[in-house]
C-alpha cells in the first residue's frame, strides 16, 4: 500500500466510523477519504451489515462454491487494506432486505460498535443512499437512529453524497477511451440515478491523490467490478477529474465532539 503524505495536523490517533450495507459501498462512496484519512494517522473503522450475497456476478468463477457472500467478504477485506482501513466488522443481516429485516438488532450492533471504538466522527449514506438503494437508505435511518440514541455522547454524524452527472461523466469517458458496452450502466442502474436529488452538501474533500487507491479498492471487489463496468474501463487520470472530489454533509444533531472529518474540508463552489 502506497501512501500519501497529508499535511493536516491534529487527526493522528483520532477514529472514524463508517458505515454502510455492501461489500464496495465504501470504494464506491467515499474510498478517496477514508484513504486520506488513514495516512493522515486515523484509525479507521468499518461496518458492513451484510455480505453482499444478492448482488450480482461478473464472472461465475469467481464464485466457485455458489456462495458469493463469503468471496464478496474477502474482496471487502482486501480492499479495506488497499485503503488503510484499520478494522472491518461484517455482519450478516440479509442483503436486499436491510431496511425491513432486524431493524433492533442492526441498531444495536452500530450502537455497541460507537460506545466499542468511540469514534470522533461517523460516517454513512444520506437520505438518498447514492442512488435511492433501499438497502442504503435503511443503513441511513438504522445510524441516524442510533447517533441520535447516544444523546450528549454522540459523535458527529456526517452524510456522504454524490455530484448528480459525474456518473455520467465516467461512462462518457470509458466511451472515449474505445469502450463499447453491451449497456452504459453501473449494475444495472441508470449513470443518472447516481446523486439525484441528492441534498447539498456543506464541504467536500479533496482526494485527487488518492484517487489510484480508490480505483485500486474499487478492483479488488472483482465479481462487481467485471469489464462491463465503467470503472474497469478509466485510468487515473479520468479518475482524478471525475472521482478527485467527494461530498459531504453534517447531520444536524447536537454533539459535543469537534469536527474531526472537517478538518480536511472545502468549500462547496458552484460549478
Amino acid at each position: 500500500m502506497t501512501t500519501v503524505e497529508t499535511d493536516t495536523p491534529g487527526l493522528a490517533g483520532r477514529t472514524i466510523l463508517a458505515v454502510f450495507a455492501h461489500p464496495d459501498d465504501e470504494s464506491v462512496a467515499c474510498g478517496g477519504t477514508l484513504a486520506r484519512l488513514a495516512d493522515a494517522g486515523v484509525r479507521v473503522v468499518l461496518l458492513c451489515a451484510s455480505r453482499g450475497e444478492s448482488g450480482s456476478t461478473s464472472d461465475p468463477s469467481l464464485v466457485s462454491d455458489g456462495d458469493l457472500g463469503r468471496v464478496r467478504a474477502q474482496e471487502l477485506r482486501d480492499a479495506a487494506a488497499v485503503l488503510g482501513i484499520s478494522d472491518v466488522l461484517i455482519f450478516e443481516h440479509p442483503d436486499g432486505d436491510l431496511r425491513w429485516a432486524d431493524v433492533p438488532e442492526l441498531h444495536d450492533e452500530i450502537v455497541a460498535t460507537i460506545r466499542r471504538y468511540r469514534p470522533d466522527g461517523v460516517i454513512t449514506f444520506a437520505e438518498d443512499g447514492l442512488y435511492w438503494h433501499l438497502d442504503h437508505i435503511g443503513i441511513h435511518e438504522r445510524t441516524y437512529t442510533a447517533v441520535l440514541s447516544l444523546g450528549a455522547d454522540a459523535p458527529p454524524l456526517y452524510y456522504v453524497t454524490m455530484p448528480k452527472g459525474v456518473m455520467r461523466e465516467v461512462v462518457e469517458a470509458a466511451i472515449a477511451s474505445g469502450w463499447a458496452p453491451e449497456d452504459s450502466s453501473f449494475w444495472g442502474i441508470e449513470p443518472d440515478a447516481f446523486g439525484d436529488e441528492a441534498k447539498p452538501p456543506t464541504f467536500v474533500v479533496d482526494v485527487r491523490d488518492w484517487v489510484a487507491r480508490k480505483l485500486a479498492a474499487l478492483r479488488c471487489h472483482q465479481t462487481q467490478m467485471g469489464a462491463r463496468n465503467p470503472f474497469a474501463q478509466i485510468d487515473e487520470t479520468v479518475a482524478r477529474r471525475c472521482l478527485g472530489i467527494e461530498q459531504f454533509r453534517r447531520a444536524p444533531i447536537e454533539t459535543a465532539g469537534d469536527s474531526v472529518l472537517e478538518r480536511l474540508a472545502e468549500p462547496v463552489t458552484s460549478s
